[in-house]
């Protein structure tokens, strides 16, 4: 049996067509679930990294190179060919090639050329001016103006002849939105002061729209699209005037010269966000440090000028998406790594349940003289035959269903789903049958004795899972390299830092196969407690049931790792998705400060209270009357102060429960404003006036004493860590204007409360400000992946009990028609094989739960859930802890209870219905 003879596996896969089927499916569901997760975290965090270059817009993330003109020294001639297109052009080619992979430059959105570094006032007075101010205006002559603009009025600018420094007239065009705002038209004359010389007289040619308002092109630089109305600084009272751009031709450049606006020649790289990859994100990095202070930036200057520099804020962006990665990253690796756990259980599962069913098959082939090389052989050839085709069609599932990721992290996912299925049955079989006999024996859970070999393995996952539970507690979940352990980069696979982070993020489920390890080891104890007393009932099922518990073999329960990985797994992963969902809703109720916020910078209008109190839905309202500019103390130091009526007010905390406080401490004393005023404060504001009276002005002039009664660290009314909270009865009649109504309900209409509010206030809804807080698809898609790794790993934790429960279904059905000929009836047939069922389910449940409880409790100081949960711009809540979710620890238990007993009675009732004579035939190995 040396050689592997093809009619063997023809053989095999014709007597057993519905087991390669079946095996068949799941190493394809497995592969392609497998693949699927590299390349879907592959997209989500492309497509991140990509929000964040377009959220942080050109002005950022552009490369900018700035470089004087030639100076005065140099003769005029080659002053002015030195700001012409054919020099720039060449330069700006340089420029490019001074860019380091992989970052990528978008040559359709780059640019180059010559402007104005300074805005000059013009004179003309046919240009608005709002305070009496002259308005400034740049001269720009950027590149393949043409080409990003369509002429809406008149024609492009042009140069007729050559133009110097000393040309007295040139062309230009503007914006429409130039136009409308600066009143200019077609062949109006602009005067941009020239040094020792006439002002330059811009003609305005032609009217132009930006073909891509947002592109790099015109977004580099918004003035070049739109004009802005400038505050004069230093100014007392607001000052202001218009600041616009004039688009000059490329060819007209040398004319800037003259200007007293300091012209600078400039190139302009825009990033290529479809070139934007999150596993080049340390390259990228490396790219921008070397053209900002680098050998690129020698390169730049050798082609450009040696006083020239780079400034970009690219750096930043990516630094920023960094540690959103950072923080995100290694929880989506806690749930990759809990499904793939219960996956190759599962796997495991397989193999050996074909092993076991063929174990007379198998175990005769030994006697007979097979060898066990080649036993294995002829197993891993026709196992092969079946997983091989199927784990290609996974693979092959999960590249199209996520195109433009890479392929290799998904093709070695694959191929280690399909080297388990492979080597499952194989290796089990190889295991059971290594010395020839017969029968081999009884390998029953009570009687069974942990080897040594066992009780080493046992210790050396307990020191590892020990290490990874305390490493984590010590530097916390998104303490290390970020998401290389999620993402599985092949740069950074084998080092040691992100050795470690996969380490810890394995921990819960080191954790739950410790347990799991441990309720094996005390699972006879309660079936030998048991068993004495239950042969004392009346009725033999009850002691049957547990004999036959006892009876189980120890490979079957193998399951019970599968059960209890997936529980801790599932406890762990709803209650982050739990955690991340009530960060959420706690972030965006500071921010409102109540489930809606009606606001108007002025005082509301009278009457409005009442209508809102009115509106459908509303439970609750507290009126606020806000004073950001008042002053506290001696020293006048600011402090935001809101006016409340502490009835309203305190039922409002205690609702939303952001400082609950009894009405009474804040109310006005009744002695006619003699007694200071007893207010509510922050802990700063307490700690700088203590408890002692001091003064407090009012926006409207007013002064009133107050003395602080309470401290509470957050307010629903106010934001921030200097407050006070008085009440409005015993303020000035201005100063006790509502402002602001805080409202609750459970079902708000958005739209009755913004008729009620009219247009000059605001309304801010707690709903619609919770559904801003997910800004990056990385977070949005890591919640999606993580949702899915969860469910898959719930999937394959019924796919486990189900196995386990198949593989003693002959077992059972011959165990069932054998008693049902001693007068067993049908419903004692159930019970029996309900109470068989649930020791182990019973076990997996409440270990399962148990161990979820005890995995969080252990792991939650060193888990952050801030960065999957909210954008950086969120209102500040402090660190964000993993918490317990009762309802992901319950329901998997009893949903694993609930399918056991199932399971069970269904198995009963088919067999009742298929009768017994086929379960009796003699000579059947049962």
């Amino acid at each position: 049996m040396n050689t592997i003879a093809p009619a063997w596996v023809r053989v095999r896969l014709r007597t057993a067509p519905g087991t390669a089927a079946a095996l068949a499916l799941l190493v394809a569901l497995t592969a392609c679930l497998a693949a699927a997760f590299p390349r879907a975290l592959d997209r989500y965090e492309d497509a991140g990294l990509v929000r964040a270059a377009e959220q942080a817009a050109p002005p950022r993330t552009n490369l900018t190179v700035v470089a004087p003109p030639p100076g005065l020294q140099w003769p005029s001639r080659q002053r002015e060919q030195a700001v012409l297109p054919p020099a720039l052009q060449h330069q700006y080619a340089d420029v490019l090639r001074a860019v380091g992979r992989p970052l990528v430059a978008d040559t359709d959105q780059s640019s180059y050329g010559v402007q104005t570094s300074e805005a000059l006032p013009v004179p003309d007075r046919w240009i608005p001016r709002p305070n009496g101010i002259p308005a400034k205006m740049r001269l720009m002559a950027q590149n393949e103006l043409a080409a990003h603009s369509s002429l809406r009025t008149g024609r492009m600018p042009r140069t007729s002849g050559h133009v110097t420094a000393d040309s007295g007239e040139v062309e230009a065009a503007v914006t429409v939105e130039t136009a409308r705002s600066l009143h200019v038209k077609v062949g109006s004359v602009v005067h941009v002061p020239a040094v020792s010389r006439p002002p330059l007289a811009v003609r305005v040619t032609g009217i132009v729209e930006p073909r891509e308002p947002s592109g790099a092109y015109w977004s580099a630089q918004p003035l070049l699209r739109t004009p802005t109305l400038a505050r004069v600084p230093g100014a007392g009272d607001p000052m202001y005037y218009w600041l616009g751009a004039l688009l000059l031709p490329p060819e007209a450049a040398p004319a800037l010269l003259a200007t007293e606006g300091k012209p600078v020649r400039y190139w302009q790289m825009a990033p290529d966000t479809g070139a934007l990859h999150a596993r080049d994100l340390d390259g990228l990095k490396s790219a921008v440090a070397a053209l900002e202070s680098g050998p690129g930036l020698g390169q730049v200057r050798e082609a450009t000028d040696p006083d020239a520099q780079v400034s970009t804020e690219l750096d930043d962006v990516l630094a920023g998406y960094d540690r959103l990665s950072s923080g995100i990253g290694p929880l989506v690796a806690v749930a990759a790594f809990g499904s793939a756990a219960v996956a190759g259980v599962v796997l495991l599962m397989a193999g050996g349940l074909a092993a076991d069913r063929r174990r007379a098959e198998l175990a005769l082939l030994r006697a007979r003289g097979a060898s066990l090389r080649g036993l294995s052989g002829r197993l891993l050839a026709e196992t092969a035959v079946v997983a091989v085709p199927a784990g290609a069609a996974g693979l092959a599932a999960a590249l199209f269903a996520f195109p433009g990721a890479r392929r290799l992290p998904a093709l070695l996912a694959a191929a280690a789903v399909t080297a388990v299925a492979c080597a499952a049955l194989p290796l089990r079989a190889a295991v059971a049958h290594r010395a020839v006999r017969v029968h081999g024996p009884r390998e029953d859970t009570v009687s069974a004795r942990p080897s040594r070999r066992r009780t080493v393995a046992e210790l050396t996952l307990l020191v590892i899972a020990a290490g990874a539970v305390e490493a984590l507690r010590r530097r916390g979940l998104t303490g290390g390299a970020g998401a290389s352990a999620a993402s599985g980069g092949a740069g950074d696979a084998g080092s040691p830092g992100a050795s470690g982070d996969q380490l810890v993020s394995l921990a819960p489920v080191l954790v739950g196969v410790i347990a799991a390890l441990v309720l094996v080891r005390l699972y006879p104890l309660p079936l030998r407690w048991l068993t004495r007393p239950a042969g004392r009932l009346r009725g033999a099922v009850g002691h049957l049931s547990l004999a036959r518990a006892g009876r189980t073999s120890v490979s079957a329960v193998l399951p019970l790792l599968a059960l209890l990985t997936a529980l801790t797994t599932a406890a762990f992963g709803g209650s982050v998705l739990a955690g991340v969902a009530d960060a959420r809703d706690h972030a965006a109720l500071l921010t409102v400060g109540a489930d809606a916020r009606i606001e108007s910078i002025g005082t509301l209008p009278d009457g409005l209270a009442d209508t809102v109190r009115h509106a459908p839905g509303v439970s609750g309202l507290a009126e606020v009357s806000a004073n950001y500019h008042a002053r506290a103390g001696a020293n006048l130091t600011s402090v935001t102060v809101a006016g409340v009526v502490p009835a309203d007010y305190a039922a409002l905390s205690r609702r939303t429960g952001l400082g609950a406080f009894p009405q009474e401490r804040l109310r006005r004393p009744a002695d006619g404003g003699r007694t200071p005023l007893p207010a509510l404060a922050s802990p700063s504001v307490a700690r700088t006036y203590g408890t002692q009276p001091f003064p407090l002005r009012l926006d409207d002039g007013t002064t009133v004493t107050v003395r602080i009664a309470l401290v509470r660290d957050r307010t629903p009314a106010l934001i921030g860590t200097d407050f006070l909270i008085v009440d409005r009865a015993g303020m000035s009649r201005e100063a006790a204007g509502t402002s602001a109504l805080l409202v609750t309900g459970g079902h708000l209409d958005a739209g009755a409360l913004r008729r009620a509010a009219g247009k000059d206030a605001t309304v801010q809804l707690r709903s619609a400000e919770r559904a801003q807080y997910v800004d990056s698809p990385l977070q949005s898609g890591a919640e999606r992946i993580y949702t899915a790794a969860v469910a898959a790993g719930a999937g394959y934790a019924v796919l486990a009990l189900l196995l386990a429960l198949l593989r003693a279904a002959p077992e059972r059905a011959a165990l069932l028609a054998r008693l049902r000929t001693m007068g067993l009836t049908r419903a004692q047939g159930r019970r029996l094989l309900v109470l068989e069922s649930l020791p182990q389910a019973l076990l997996a449940a409440a270990g399962g739960a148990l161990t979820g409880w005890a995995t969080i409790r252990l792991l939650s100081p060193g888990i952050d859930l801030t960065g999957i949960a909210l954008p950086s711009s969120a209102a500040s809540i402090g660190r964000n802890a993993l918490r317990t979710d009762p309802l992901s620890l319950v329901l998997p238990a009893v949903a694993v209870l609930l399918l056991a007993v199932a399971v069970a009675v269904v198995q009963a009732w088919w067999t009742s219905r298929r009768g017994s004579v086929r379960e009796l035939r003699a000579g059947d190995a049962r």
